[in-house]
Order: structure tokens, then sequence, then C-alpha cells
């Protein structure tokens, strides 16, 4: 069976592409030999994240339009905090990226997080290694949300774009210094609304200290993704940070960090909260809980 899904994959077969990731996310027997034998490519995975309502999906919409004009494949995976069971909130954001559901340089796929407390899909990782072995020349992933999902999202993807809006001032404020660190570029979208230059000041002014821990500064683009202004210039950028770290040890980083990922889930996967909760309720009736001490039982 999976000799026959590999050669799907690798010939671009849709079928085979949606078939081999609902193995993965079912975690069907045998799916990790079929992750095991995936050969090496280095498809770049482009993060788009940022908070709801910012124009995320009009902004991958207006990119998958260049990156097909330019003739290229791109496999758009969108992952939603939301039910797999709740239709209305998974398709409705997808709505204006409708037109490419049924084009044959595009890929979609609409993932839910299933409670995965980082924000992303807990298989994220194996779908976006699987899609590298298909013939795509981009993988974006978008996430929603702020806060954890977004630095999650920095060991999953090549370059990481926040897209923010000009009423976003009180939700930066708010931001985890984490999120400013793993940004490659910001994107202020709806940048014809009052008040975006200034925004666009004060987000400059608000990143100048990670610039300090950046070999090149953080770019900030303003766009109108609805109408597809800046948009190329967005793209520029993403490929300038892409040429960037393949020049550094990043690469490196970010394989290290999706291994430990995986690693860290496998080591997890028997420890079960509830098992957990039994086990020091019993100890606690006979006074001797000792919480280091239960925990090293585990290591």
């Amino acid at each position: 069976m999976w000799p026959a899904i590999m050669k799907g994959i690798m010939d671009g077969d849709v079928k085979s592409i949606a078939r081999s990731i609902s193995l993965i996310e079912n975690e069907v027997p045998g799916y990790e030999e079929l992750m095991q034998s995936l050969p090496h490519f280095n498809t770049p995975v482009i993060g788009i994240t940022g908070p709801p309502g910012a124009g995320k999906s009009t902004l991958v919409d207006a990119l998958i339009s260049i990156m097909v004009n330019a003739g290229k494949k791109v496999a758009v995976l969108c992952v939603d905090p939301s039910s797999p069971f709740n239709l209305g909130a998974l398709l409705g954001d997808r709505i204006r990226m409708s037109d490419w559901y049924n084009h044959p340089s595009v890929f979609i796929r609409s993932l839910a997080t299933r409670g995965s407390l980082g924000g992303l899909h807990p298989h994220i990782i194996e779908i976006t290694e699987l899609l590298k072995v298909a013939p795509f020349d981009y993988i974006i992933v978008e996430t929603v949300g702020v806060g954890q999902s977004e630095v999650e999202i920095v060991g999953l993807a090549d370059v990481t774009a926040v897209i923010l809006v000009p009423e976003a001032g009180d939700e930066i404020q708010t931001m985890k210094a984490g999120l400013m660190e793993i940004a490659d570029l910001f994107v202020v979208n709806k940048a014809d609304r009052p008040d975006a230059d200034q925004f666009v000041r004060n987000l400059r002014s608000m990143l100048a200290p990670t610039f300090s821990r950046h070999k090149n500064e953080v770019v900030v683009i303003k766009t109108i993704a609805s109408e597809k202004k800046g948009t190329e210039d967005v793209l520029e950028a993403i490929e300038a940070v892409l040429l960037h770290h393949e020049q550094t040890d990043r690469k490196a980083w970010l394989l290290a960090e999706r291994a430990y990922h995986l690693i860290e889930r496998n080591r997890m996967k028997d420890i079960n909260k509830q098992r957990l909760k039994e086990a020091i309720e019993e100890l606690q009736e006979k006074n001797a809980f000792n919480l280091y001490k239960f925990v090293m039982q585990f290591h």
C-alpha cells in the first residue's frame, strides 16, 4: 500500500496526498513507516500568522495568485482552532480562497487543532514533511490567534510572517516578547485605514530592541491584500529571508526544533493526565505525596 501512495504523492496526485494526510491525522498503523521512507526535499515552508481578522486568508489568496501566475505550485494548510465537526467555521474562513480549491497548481487543506495546546495541529510537522515530497514549490501554513500558536510556528516554518492591522495597537501591547522575536517580517494589512503610518512607526520602535538580535532588520510591509497592493513586496521579502536562512545555521536550528517536538510527543504519548490524577489522589490519601519523587518515576 505505502509504495503506491508514495508514488502518487511524488507524482502530485491530489487524492493520494489527501488520503495520506488523513492516514497521518488518524494515526493509521504503518503511517510511521511511510514517514520514514520519505526522501529529503527542501521545499520552503512559509508561516502566516497573526490575530483573527487581520486578513491572513486574503493575503494568502493574493500570494497564491502571484505564485501561480509565475508558474509555481503551492500547498496551503489552514490551521483552525475550531472543532473538525464545525464546518461553518472551517469553510467560512476560507471562502476567500475558494477560487483555488480545484486549481491544478494549488492544494488546500483545512486542519483543526483538535485541542492541541500550541494552537497547531498535533501532526502538522509530519504533514508538512509529507507535502515537501510532492511537486510543490511552496508550502504555506496559515494559523489563527495571538500567543503560543505563533511562537510554536517558528519551529515549523522556514520563514514566519506576522500579519497585523492598524487597529491592533492594544493587541501588540499584550503580545508576548517571543512573538516579536520569531517574526521574520511584519505585514500591516488594511493599510488604507486611518493611522496606518503611525501604527507602522510604533511597530518599528517596538521592534528596535530585537534588531540587535537579528543580523538583518525585520522588515515591516504595508499591504491592502483585498486589492492585492503590496503583496508582491511580501513575497519578495519572504524570498530574501529564505535566501538569508540558507546561508546561516538557521536551517539546522529549525530541524532541531522539529526533531525535539516529535521526540517530546513520542515520549509523552503514554502519559495520561487522568491516570496521573488518580495516582496522586491515592498518594495524597496516604499523606505520602512528594511531587519531585512522583515525577522522577517517569524519567
